[in-house]
């Protein structure tokens, strides 16, 4: 596992690389990142979207979410894969914070993860984005990642890495941390073709040095 002084340099060297450590998806409101998230399970951000607009002008409100006939929804995002589970998904979930929460987003782990359709990565990154939390986002970019720099011991269990990560992460750094996980794994540590040779990182990262 890597050691506090790694941990440290590996943080602020991703800030120098990414200093807008930000949602790659678009949204105005709570419940839409919320959908958004549920949106991208198996689908790309940048896909998802492409799509919400449409779907967002079209049911405007999460009542109207509540109300809206699945079937519908399904068409609106068919191109993000899964449409139907999706859809009842989104639905369903509008229901419940319509009829449980009053219309709000809940701020709680067991809250979100109690929401159709909604599990602990989604849950994490709401309470990260929306309530400024510290939130441990373990996606196939910070699972990735984090194992090769030796952050993890390279589980590819989500639960595994967010408790390793828990240990390891200030806090406060943890959301921002894992958004730049994200923007690193598209850019430069790629799942087959890593850019070990340019990547800065490389100084504190495991798999770059087996390499050599």
């Amino acid at each position: 596992m890597a050691l506090r002084a790694s941990v440290k340099r590996i943080i602020e060297e991703l800030k120098v690389l990414y200093p807008d450590a930000l949602c790659s998806l678009d949204y105005q409101k709570d419940y839409e990142l919320l959908f958004s998230v549920r949106l991208a399970a198996q689908c790309t951000d940048a896909r998802v979207n492409l799509v919400t607009p449409a779907l967002f002008a079209r049911f405007p409100t999460l009542e109207s979410f509540a109300e809206a006939d699945p079937a519908e929804v399904g068409e609106y995002i068919r191109s993000c894969g899964f449409f139907n589970t999706k859809s009842r998904d989104l639905v369903e979930c509008a229901k419940v914070l319509v009829d449980k929460f009053g219309g709000k987003v809940p701020g709680t782990m067991e809250e979100l993860t109690s929401l159709p359709g909604i599990g602990r990565k989604t849950a994490n990154l709401i309470l990260g984005d929306i309530y400024h939390q510290p939130a441990y986002v373990c996606d196939t970019h910070c699972i990735r990642i984090t194992g090769r720099l030796g952050l993890t011991d390279g589980s590819k269990d989500p639960l595994s890495v967010e408790r390793q990560l828990r240990v390891c992460l200030p806090p406060e750094e943890s959301s921002d941390f894992c958004h730049r996980m994200v923007l690193h794994g598209r850019a430069v540590c790629t799942a087959r073709s890593p850019k070990c040779e340019s990547c800065t990182l490389r100084r504190d990262c495991a798999y770059a040095k087996a390499k050599k």
